[in-house]
């Protein structure tokens, strides 16, 4: 369908003119042999019943179009045109391969974007500005998202129950190896290092840590707070064949003899700053394991590490 000839400034040449439509030919195509030209749309829709030219009737099918020739091409696109928005109070008159970027920006487009500046900032059509709410689409967000936010956590817990599983599955493995090394004594040495593994893996899973305050070092803890460190470390994925020896080493009355008592703690100090420490992940505590710290001497360290827990200090090294 082309354009309407009362939209354009002054006369337009006939041989502009659609001969199905009667308007100005909106991309122009051309019969090869008759060279008679159509609006793309016009002669498609003529093709869809008839094989022929609409003009001289001969014979012609869709596969035979072609551009129109370049000079038609220059005299349609310097045609003025009236905007498609002049009814909305547009008075332009671009040419006519200006048309669409003047629609684009057009401030009379009805249909052009503009954001509300009401506060949600919704980019909408201009002529929906009017019947638009804000409190109603804000509404529409918030459940989405709530929506949205129920979904990740159903597949959070999918996830942390598929995770338990898996641990449960490799402690019952782990126990299986313990069994089979008690059962055959040659496994010793197979099964010490698997463990030794397991250890070395889960220290470098934890974060390198600093302590700012040794002095809220917390020597003596309760039985409540070993139970609630404890749980940290498995949950860390501390393996359960060294967390009892750990939460032992947790309590000054198993440290060796360098920070055995408050005295020597207070005299060996300056080496604190020796120790290569990993925090225990949420807690103001920290691990300090042989395997990492052999640099230290025998009377600082012990086998498989100690837990220095705190009441504050424990910071994480990124």
């Amino acid at each position: 369908m082309g354009y309407d000839v009362t939209r354009f400034q002054g006369e337009v040449d006939e041989d502009l003119l659609c001969p199905i439509c009667s308007m100005v030919l909106e991309e122009p195509v051309q019969a090869p042999h008759c060279e008679h030209a159509f609006c793309n749309a016009c002669i498609t829709q003529w093709f869809s019943q008839q094989q022929n030219c609409p003009v001289d009737r001969t014979v012609v099918t869709l596969a035979h179009l072609r551009p129109v020739p370049r000079i038609m091409r220059n005299m349609l696109s310097k045609l003025q045109i009236a905007c498609d928005n002049a009814g909305f109070g547009c008075t332009a008159t671009p040419r006519l391969d200006q048309l669409q970027s003047h629609l684009k920006d057009c401030e009379h487009n009805p249909k052009r974007p503009v954001s509300c500046e009401e506060g949600c900032g919704l980019e909408m059509p201009k002529d929906e500005m009017c019947s638009h709410n804000c409190i109603k689409h804000l509404r529409g967000v918030v459940q989405q998202q709530q929506t949205k936010i129920s979904e990740l956590e159903k597949n959070a817990a999918e996830h942390k129950h598929q995770l338990g599983e898996q641990k449960r599955d490799i402690q019952l493995l782990k126990a299986y190896i313990r069994a089979i090394r008690s059962a055959n004594p040659n496994m010793q040495n197979l099964d010490e290092s698997i463990e030794y593994n397991e250890i070395l893996e889960w220290v470098n899973s934890l974060q390198p840590a600093r302590v700012t305050r040794w002095g809220g070092m917390i020597s003596t803890p309760d039985a409540v707070l070993q139970a609630v460190i404890k749980r940290s470390l498995i949950d860390s994925g501390c393996p359960l064949s060294i967390v009892n020896d750990l939460i032992e080493n947790a309590h000054e009355r198993n440290w060796p003899q360098g920070l055995a008592t408050l005295e020597t703690r207070q005299m060996n100090r300056r080496y604190y700053e020796n120790y290569v420490a990993k925090r225990i992940p949420g807690k103001q505590a920290v691990v300090v394991m042989a395997c990492e710290n052999q640099h230290m001497g025998e009377d600082m360290i012990l086998e498989p590490g100690l837990v220095m827990i705190f009441a504050h200090g424990v910071e994480e090294i990124l």
